[in-house]
């Protein structure tokens, strides 16, 4: 998370709506540990990672939803099983799960 507050900061200084992914969970095998998260704008720019590449693209259209107002705040998974993830790219066996929020400070 630290790798993103400068991010988060200057983007909230500019008036921008943003929503944090963090993984929460692992099952079997992932590209990167819980905690690692990714920070999405109103603008659709990204800061951080919860993938290394595998799902973020998904990752970035479940954020704008959330912040559409399309989704509510929650848990989303992904998983090598998963239809939806392994279409695009995760490969590695294992499953993420994700909680994704609007910040509002």
């Amino acid at each position: 998370m630290n790798e993103i507050l400068a991010d988060i900061e200057r983007w909230r200084s500019a008036g921008q709506r943003i929503a944090v992914a963090r993984i929460v969970d692992i099952e079997g095998s992932g590209p990167r540990d819980p905690g690692a998260a990714m920070a999405v704008n109103s603008l659709g720019e990204v800061a951080g990672s919860v993938s290394g590449g595998c799902v973020e693209g998904a990752v970035v259209m479940e954020a704008l939803e959330l912040l559409e107002g399309q989704r509510d705040a929650g848990i989303t998974s992904f998983g090598f099983s998963d239809d939806e993830a392994f279409s695009v790219g995760l490969t590695c066996g294992g499953t993420i799960h994700l909680f994704i929020e609007e910040l509002n400070w």
